[in-house]
């Protein structure tokens, strides 16, 4: 069973923000897509289990952003 969850990211702005963005959160193990919203930040990524915070964290400052 998959688990979606929802983060917002700042500081995006264009088609390339959202690829960075996508392939890092994308390495992290169990995810199985992410989606972005540019214009809201809205991140929403389905994994086959639950993401460590902390590792999204990780991954979204490793593309040069933040979470909010």
């Amino acid at each position: 069973m998959s688990t979606t969850s929802t983060w917002t990211v700042a500081g995006m702005t264009c088609g390339h923000c959202v690829a960075s963005v996508s392939e890092e959160i994308t390495e992290l193990d169990g995810v199985e897509h992410v989606d972005v919203v540019l214009e809201t930040g809205a991140v929403t990524v389905t994994s086959t289990a639950p993401l460590d915070p902390a590792s999204v964290r990780i991954a979204v400052e490793e593309a040069g952003y933040a979470l909010t």
